[in-house]
């Protein structure tokens, strides 16, 4: 019965009640479910994150159980309501992508994001023209697409996710006019026609079989279809929730399934930093982190799945990450309220680390301390910090607990937590954990940036240090010991500026060790992190932040120690001619570079960098472009070559020649592959965007087959051609080799595969673990086939490896075969299926099912 108490599908209590009058039918059924509200011990209640809808509230408020559990994926509500609370904060939810491919939780994946296409130099998007979404040049460009990725077994069975209700169903009427069978299903679609078609969708009828759902958002959740092996995404991504929602109709594991099929047709959308973020789980909002995930791709996902994108689809990314404003404030409130929901209190920026959630520095950058930002979201009132709490937190965290440096937050939380340190037990202490050694310059360095003497803002016309101008004291050495002044201890006491200073001080720590690696590690700096000028410099043991124009590309320190290169590797075109130096790496180990214009090889600054005026450090730090902000990566010592060092000129804005050093660095360690490629990615993305993108055969990892060695199985002499039938072999030896953990106790087998018909799944020349055949479903399973001659059946036998399938037909005496299409899944589509017949039927068999690679080296 349709009552409001219980929500739709939620099957507490069958009762059968059977009653005309509807009231009364309502009333005996309300009397039975009271009769049961205190009976349950454990009720759990699933997608909790509807949970704030009435007919939830309704059915919370009735039942009493011992123990209420809710479950969800996704605890974000768009409404702010807590949903942590009705359960006592009982909510079991939350494994992310990365942590259920690990677990083996779901069907691996292949996941494309390839280029939407331009239509008369317009960019096709689901806010232009209907025409341009509609049109035959696009379906021609998906219906490409889709069959050169394909699927696992090459049967497809496809979700296609559209815009809009009209994209979908002209589009599913545009294939079937191509010969596709299809559906479009939207809102519209009543519970009847969604199951007819998802039944057709998976039926094992080739001949009834649905090749394609188009659908419009309801497939997001709530469905179960098994056998999906390929979804097209032709709609932006504007929540990372709903990519993974529909990402997740396709990773069900089913026996028989390989991987799913993931193609995204990505548009220059302004959204589409949110693609990493779904994909690798990565909640952090870090540009940083989500620039390395998309430059290392199929590195940073577990298990056999993999992501790969096209060079424009990558440059669109990247673009929309450096634009993306990560710092709304209705983004920080909802996260912040999501954990404060969570936590049942106030969270701190710890909280954020060990939940996995956005990085609490946003929190920083946005109200200049984290305390800041509580007081505002929280509409607490006045702040209970006096503003010299207020400013020194603000401090604190910018300047000091920014994580490029680790000295200056270890010092503080010791001399909190303990009341003292001396300088030898902070060395040691950082020479047994960290390796390396703190030199007397660093230490001085450091009592110097805490009492806030590096810092310098402008005053009365002048620049002047932040503690002259706030009359700061905050640190000393007295006898080789760390001291706080009695004035900051004073202001210690108050609790709620300690909580927050030493919540401050953690998270630096923490973010400094999570991203130190001592191989990386080069006297203060981590290759490939990124530094603002004012963080080298003061990892540097500069006394005072030297002023932007002062700087420029580059500073040779007063006593010749050092000076840092910073460079813009991308070029504005509309900056001055004068500033356009032509700095690029030759390869990963040289690096080409030019002076400041009106240099020449006497000036004073080219003779200390080429080493004339005695050793120098010349550490090189570099952004792709301006839009990446102020920090740059940095990318190790240089050391010139002096044979490659010359004159020369170029021009200014008025066409006047200026003189100019070109000099060719050596790199001290080469350049990583991944930082490499993607300082170069925009030129590759403009050198296509010419032309059609090209398409690369995607380099797909094996399933995981975990060796036992004490398990042996055969591996026979034999080899299966994925191609057409093998020659006939009369060898059928084997040798005994180390079998997978799955085939203990089984009668598996493996073989070699030779050639490349089944390339998607099987490269040439793989050994292949088998079981063997013992009756059932064969539809859309890869098996190996014997078939064996007729004239000398007991000897001769020829191999083949391909996905079957069959027709059947249903006749009294039961079922008969009446086909069957050995069918061929590989990215040259020139190789043909093999049709058995009732002549040649008798001679063959199916001899084993693949079960995955074992060597493909």
């Amino acid at each position: 019965p349709n009552v409001d108490l219980l929500p739709a599908h939620l099957d507490l209590v069958a009762i059968e009640i059977e009653l005309v009058d509807k009231d009364r039918r309502e009333h005996m059924l309300k009397i039975a479910i009271e009769s049961v509200k205190d009976k349950y011990d454990y009720i759990i209640i699933d997608e909790t994150h509807r949970s704030g809808a009435n007919s939830y509230l309704r059915l919370i408020d009735h039942f009493e159980p011992k123990f209420l559990l809710g479950m969800t994926a996704t605890p974000e509500r768009t409404d702010g309501n807590d949903i942590f609370k009705l359960f006592d904060h009982n909510i079991a939810y939350e494994i992310r992508l990365n942590r259920a491919m690990e677990e083996e939780m779901l069907s691996s994946f292949h996941y494309y994001g390839v280029t939407d296409l331009s239509i008369n130099n317009t960019e096709v998007e689901n806010k232009s023209d209907f025409r341009f979404l509609i049109s035959n040049e696009r379906v021609d460009r998906i219906i490409e697409e889709a069959k050169f990725y394909g699927c696992d077994n090459g049967i497809i069975r496809g979700l296609i996710f559209c815009s809009r209700k009209n994209e979908a169903i002209e589009l599913s009427e545009l294939f079937n006019s191509q010969g596709f069978k299809t559906v479009a299903l939207t809102g519209d679609s009543s519970e009847a026609e969604r199951a007819i078609s998802i039944e057709k969708l998976e039926t094992d009828n080739l001949e009834e079989k649905l090749d394609y759902i188009f659908t419009v958002d309801i497939f997001n959740e709530g469905i179960d279809i098994p056998k999906i092996n390929q979804i097209i995404m032709l709609r932006p991504t504007n929540s990372a929730i709903i990519f993974i929602q529909q990402l997740g109709r396709g990773l069900r594991k089913v026996d028989g399934k390989g991987y799913l099929t993931v193609i995204d047709f990505i548009g220059n959308y302004e959204n589409n930093y949110l693609i990493p973020i779904a994909l690798y789980g990565d909640t952090s909002y870090n540009k940083d982190s989500l620039r390395k995930l998309i430059s290392e791709g199929s590195r940073m996902i577990p298990g056999a799945s993999t992501i790969n994108f096209d060079e424009i689809t990558k440059e669109r990314i990247f673009s929309s990450i450096d634009t993306a404003n990560m710092k709304l404030l209705s983004d920080l409130k909802k996260d912040y309220n999501l954990l404060y929901f969570r936590l049942g209190r106030t969270p701190m920026m710890m909280d954020f680390i060990q939940h996995g959630s956005r990085d609490p520095f946003l929190f920083v950058d946005y109200s200049k301390s984290y305390y800041n930002f509580v007081v505002k979201v929280e509409n607490s009132g006045p702040s209970e910090l006096s503003p010299q709490h207020l400013k020194l937190l603000e401090l604190f965290s910018k300047e000091i607990n920014n994580t490029k440096r680790l000295e200056e937050s270890l010092i503080l939380k010791l001399l909190i937590e303990s009341g003292q340190i001396s300088v030898n037990e902070l060395k040691k202490s950082v020479l047994k954990k960290y390796h390396y050694s703190i030199s007397d310059e660093t230490i001085k360095s450091c009592v110097s940036n805490l009492n806030f003497e590096f810092v310098r803002e402008k005053k009365g016309g002048k620049l002047l240090s932040i503690k002259t101008i706030y009359d700061l004291d905050i640190i000393s050495i007295k006898n080789g010991v760390f001291v706080f002044s009695n004035s900051f201890k004073s202001l210690l006491n108050h609790q709620v500026f300690k909580i927050f200073l030493l919540d401050s001080v953690e998270y630096s720590i923490f973010e400094f060790n999570r991203l130190y690696e001592e191989k990386n590690w080069q006297n203060g700096f981590v290759l490939y992190r990124k530094y603002s000028r004012k963080d080298v410099f003061r990892i540097l043991n500069v006394p005072e932040n030297p002023v932007a124009q002062n700087v420029g590309g580059y500073l040779v320190s007063p006593s010749n120690e050092h000076c840092p290169i910073f460079v813009n590797y991308h070029k504005e075109s509309d900056i001055s001619d004068s500033i356009k130096y032509e700095d690029s790496f030759v390869n990963n180990t040289e690096f080409d570079w030019m002076s400041k214009s009106n240099r020449t090889l006497n000036s004073n600054d080219v003779q200390s960098i080429i080493g004339q005026k005695g050793p120098i450090r010349l550490p090189l730090f570099v952004k792709k472009n301006k839009d990446e902000g102020t920090d740059f990566y940095y990318m190790g010592n240089l050391h010139p070559d002096l044979n490659k060092v010359e004159q020369t000129a170029m021009s200014n804005d008025s066409g006047r020649r200026l003189p100019v050093v070109k000099i060719r660095f050596n790199l001290a360690v080469p350049v990583s592959a991944h930082i490499y490629a993607y300082l170069h990615e925009n030129a590759k993305a403009q050198n296509n965007k010419s032309k059609k993108t090209s398409k690369t055969i995607p380099i797909q990892n094996s399933p995981s087959l975990e060796i036992e060695p004490k398990n042996k199985i055969p591996l026979y002499n034999f080899y299966a051609a994925a191609g057409t039938f093998s020659e006939l072999q009369t060898e059928k030896n084997f040798t005994l080799i180390d079998g997978p953990k799955a085939s203990s106790g089984q009668d598996y087998f493996a073989c070699r595969i030779l050639g490349e018909s089944m390339n998607r799944v099987i490269p040439n020349g793989s050994i292949c673990l088998f079981k063997p055949y013992i009756g059932g479903n064969r539809n859309g399973k890869i098996v190996l086939v014997e078939n064996r001659d007729i004239q000398d059946p007991d000897f001769n036998s020829a191999f083949t490896i391909k996905t079957y399938s069959s027709e059947k037909t249903i006749t009294p005496e039961g079922w008969n075969h009446e086909s069957i299409v050995l069918r061929p899944n590989s990215y040259d589509d020139s190789h043909q299926t093999i049709i058995i017949t009732k002549d040649n039927a008798s001679e063959m068999r199916v001899v084993g099912e693949y079960v995955g690679i074992l060597d493909n080296s």
